[in-house]
């Protein structure tokens, strides 16, 4: 149950972080005022939650995939499941000091803005209707396919059930393997937003862009990813690379997952389970089409100019202010 409900938080950030970010080519405007709801006092507690969420999923995943592999070590599954809490606990102190220490920097910074509640939850609206629509559509596409497949079969012929069977290994496969590139890619993408700098640091105009030897001179989240993306080693992108395995790979790992989830608890109406597998399929498709649109994309100087206008009517004090 932990290892589900963490990974069902983790994608709840997903989905709103990936589109976000997708924000900073196509609305970027619109990015500067998500990087500030990031950094209002809800968000900031939510952020000590996702990184707890991650690291035991990260954990508890990998006791999973050795057991599987080596079905005779279950029989210690309840101490090696002590050990992965404890592990957690160990990893998360020194992480929350540290985490902890960017947030009293900024807080204690002079003239900093933030953003009201209200403004924040009403900014999550969107992704709230936009699920909810995925949700619709999901129900109507599996209430069509019902009407022109007809009723699940009971008793599936054996081809197709040997056809599933072979489908669902590779997913069970997948999940292990892609568990396994992620973390690395996770743990990474952690310790340089959340450790080396901080999310706070994404609007600090001065501050080194972390990865890169690029300045932030706008203090403007849009020019912080910019030069992410831009920043290249031997003529390589190197994180804008990264970025795109990220995202392949956790998005199809998150979506597979929760269809796992979905799926286990509709089992009793073909309709609705159906439908799970419909609006995950549509969730990464959305998602593998807004973050990769993005990082195929370009941040310019026109780009930059629209978040430093956003950044100064939500009323921050950056340098082209005045």
């Amino acid at each position: 149950m932990l290892h589900r409900v963490t990974g069902l938080g983790v994608m709840l950030f997903l989905v709103l972080h990936v589109i976000d970010t997708s924000w900073a080519v196509f609305y970027p405007g619109l990015y500067e005022k998500a990087v500030a709801s990031y950094q209002s006092p809800l968000f900031t507690l939510g952020e000590f939650g996702l990184v707890a969420c991650v690291i035991y999923h990260a954990f508890n995943g990998i006791r999973i995939g050795v057991m599987d592999y080596r079905p005779e070590l279950w029989r210690h599954q309840e101490r090696a499941a002590y050990m992965v809490l404890g592990a957690t606990g160990i990893t998360l102190v020194p992480t929350f000091v540290i985490m902890f220490g960017h947030v009293l920097k900024h807080y204690n910074t002079p003239n900093i803005y933030i953003m009201p509640l209200d403004e924040v939850l009403i900014g999550q609206l969107p992704f709230a209707v936009g699920i909810a629509l995925a949700v619709v559509a999901a129900i109507i596409f599996s209430f069509v396919s019902g009407l022109l497949v007809g009723s699940d079969d009971p008793k599936p012929a054996r081809s197709a059930k040997a056809a599933g069977s072979r489908v669902e290994r590779f997913w069970w496969s997948y999940m292990r393997l892609s568990g396994l590139l992620i973390l690395p890619l996770v743990f990474g993408h952690l310790a340089m937003v959340h450790l080396v700098q901080g999310v706070f640091d994404l609007t600090t105009a001065g501050a080194t862009v972390v990865g890169t030897n690029f300045i932030n001179e706008t203090g403007t989240a849009v020019e912080f990813v910019g030069a992410r993306w831009t920043f290249a080693l031997a003529g390589v992108t190197v994180w804008k690379l990264y970025d795109i395995a990220l995202l392949a790979l956790v998005t199809i790992h998150g979506f597979n997952g929760l269809r796992y989830v979905l799926t286990d608890y509709t089992s009793f109406s073909p309709l609705l389970r159906r439908a799970s597998v419909y609006v995950c399929i549509i969730g990464a498709v959305v998602l593998l089409i807004l973050g990769g649109g993005a990082l195929i994309g370009s941040i310019s100087q026109a780009s930059i100019d629209m978040a430093i206008e956003s950044a100064c009517e939500l009323g921050r004090a950056l340098p082209a202010c005045g």
